[in-house]
């Protein structure tokens, strides 16, 4: 099993269970997510409660639906950016960034990122942002939208910002 952690923070944000799609040059990763029920377990023994004089009370099971990736991960939400706020993050996250690939992949970041950017630009007001689980200021941004008619939130992942761990 493959594990991609965040090159900044080393949180888990990913692993090979998701299949992605690369897009925007390569820069991004969509990844289909999924609405699950947790928690909710509902075994049949074969009794008949009625039949033994009892009443079929039900088990207090605290199922909750929970969005695969973001609970498999432990992202945390954090609040919408506008796109002042946006722009600054990239600028941070960029000078990041950068040091940390070799040379080949620091003159791709550099020559596709704009595109990356201006793409999650056109997106902003329908993103959710998540971060790892530290919560790291200085950590990726995981991003979630639903597209047109979808029930499911697709995300998207800076492909360079993450480090595959073989477990």
């Amino acid at each position: 099993m493959l594990v991609y952690q965040d090159l900044l923070t080393g949180d888990e944000l990913l692993s090979d269970s998701f299949p992605y799609k690369e897009i925007e040059n390569g820069m991004l990763w969509e990844i289909d997510g999924k609405w699950v029920v947790k928690g909710a377990v509902d075994v049949d023994i074969g009794a008949n409660p009625s039949a033994e004089g009892g009443e079929d009370e039900g088990v207090d099971d605290q199922a909750v639906k929970v969005v695969d990736i973001v609970d498999t991960f432990r992202l945390q939400e954090q609040p919408a950016f506008d796109k002042k706020q946006f722009l600054a993050f990239m600028k941070r996250y960029i000078k990041l960034l950068s040091p940390k690939l070799d040379e080949e992949k620091q003159g791709l970041f550099k020559k596709h990122i704009e595109g990356a950017t201006k793409f999650l630009l056109s997106k902003i007001n329908d993103l959710q942002f998540f971060v790892g689980e530290s919560m790291l200021d200085d950590g990726s941004l995981v991003f979630a939208y639903y597209k047109d008619g979808a029930s499911d939130p697709t995300f998207l992942y800076f492909a360079y910002a993450l480090k595959e761990v073989k477990c």
